[in-house]
């Protein structure tokens, strides 16, 4: 579990945090000639060395970069309306599923368990954790609004398709985990910032699309940062080694 953490700390820096706009820009506009698609895959390959502290681990390394570089090609290949939340998140579990593969290969062949002492369990869930409320969250904020994007730049009334089933359905699943949870004022914060979005349809504000646009990005941002903190909890209180 400790391996498939380091993994994991290694990607959500590789592939978010230290991975900036003009090399996004750059891979999707050239391609397999952008320069910064192999430095990607080289950074993350250093992130792992790093991290992991083992020249032992060379070798999964190498078959965690190379497999990187091919779901990252075959992405950047997909046509441009296709890259939305369902291969974003089948981008995402593609890699998820070669760390998992790699951990438990290596963790049969090995004696020696691959660890940075100087990043303990505790440290590597913060860490995640932390790392992940920040761009990783931010991503995924964006990737899932993104449909409603161009609807929401319009000054007509109606409302974007499906956004009041979405904002029921956030809704409801944030107010079971509070009651689960002990968290009653979660509910009293959730009524307030509906009632703040809100407000401009009560004072009949041309544009509904924009603030449904906005609830729905408020809610799935909260929404992501309350659960990794639960899943911060959790983990932690089961003693991971």
């Amino acid at each position: 579990m400790i391996l498939f953490l380091q993994l994991f700390l290694a990607h959500i820096l590789g592939d978010f945090v230290l991975q900036f706009n003009p090399w996004v820009n750059s891979k999707q506009k050239k391609k397999l000639r952008s320069p910064w698609l192999y430095i990607h895959i080289l950074l993350h390959g250093a992130l792992i060395m790093l991290i992991v502290w083992d020249m032992n681990f060379l070798l999964p390394t190498l078959i965690i970069m190379a497999s990187h570089l091919i779901i990252d090609i075959a992405r950047l290949y997909l046509p441009s309306k296709k890259r939305n939340i369902t291969f974003f998140a089948l981008d995402q579990l593609l890699h998820m599923a070669v760390l998992a593969a790699v951990v438990v290969w290596w963790e049969e062949i090995s004696l020696i368990k691959a660890g940075n002492f100087i990043l303990t369990p505790q440290l590597l869930i913060y860490s995640i954790g932390f790392l992940f409320v920040t761009s990783p969250a931010s991503v995924i904020v964006r990737v899932v609004v993104s449909r409603w994007y161009e609807a929401a730049k319009t000054s007509d009334d109606d409302s974007l398709q499906n956004a009041g089933s979405y904002i029921g359905m956030l809704e409801r699943l944030f107010i079971v985990i509070f009651v689960l949870t002990g968290h009653w004022e979660g509910i009293g914060f959730l009524i307030a910032a509906k009632s703040i979005f809100r407000f401009a349809d009560i004072k009949g504000h041309p544009n509904r699309k924009l603030t449904e646009y906005f609830l729905i990005g408020t809610l799935l941002s909260f929404g992501l940062a309350m659960t990794t903190g639960l899943v911060i909890l959790f983990l932690i209180s089961t003693g991971i080694s």
